[in-house]
């Protein structure tokens, strides 16, 4: 029995041996090109899947750098932006400024000069009373008569002491 069961054994381990050595001999005559195609078509998809990532990534950190670039730009351009407004303002409240100024200044020139003409139209308007009031009180003082001609030599005599402040 024990050398039966060696026997059926044996026979067994011979049958499974050339089955399978008959296997690799069929699978490499008849499917091993095919195999070996399918295992490169495959490592060969998984480099090119690896070198696209790769270049994914490389366009990506590119990307992100660029974005960074644009971003401190913008920043930049922000701040001159501001910064010109800023200027701009300054320059702005400085010439209403001086524009402010300038018009206080022409007031104050105006002003001067009407009061200087209220000044001589109330001298002017003085002596014409004066003149009046004096050829008036000339009249009765002298109450005598005299021509035309002796009168206004005697007003403009008066006016013209009147005006340098020497009336007596």
């Amino acid at each position: 029995m024990i050398e039966e069961n060696i026997s059926l054994f044996l026979g067994n381990i011979l049958v499974v041996s050339g089955s399978f050595l008959l296997l690799i001999f069929l699978i490499k005559k008849f499917a091993w090109k095919n195999i070996q195609g399918i295992f490169e078509k495959r490592a060969q998809k998984i480099s090119d899947d690896i070198d696209e990532a790769e270049n994914l990534r490389d366009r990506a950190e590119m990307l992100t750098k660029e974005r960074e670039k644009q971003l401190v730009n913008s920043r930049q351009e922000a701040s001159t932006i501001i910064q010109n407004a800023k200027d701009s303002a300054s320059l702005s409240r400085q010439n209403m400024l001086k524009e402010a100024e300038e018009e206080v200044m022409r007031k104050k020139e105006q002003a001067k000069q009407d009061i200087e003409q209220s000044k001589l139209d109330a001298l002017k308007n003085v002596k014409g009373d004066v003149t009046e009031i004096s050829m008036q009180l000339v009249s009765k003082i002298l109450d005598q008569e005299l021509n035309q001609e002796g009168h206004q030599n005697l007003i403009n005599s008066f006016v013209e002491k009147l005006g340098d402040g020497n009336v007596k």
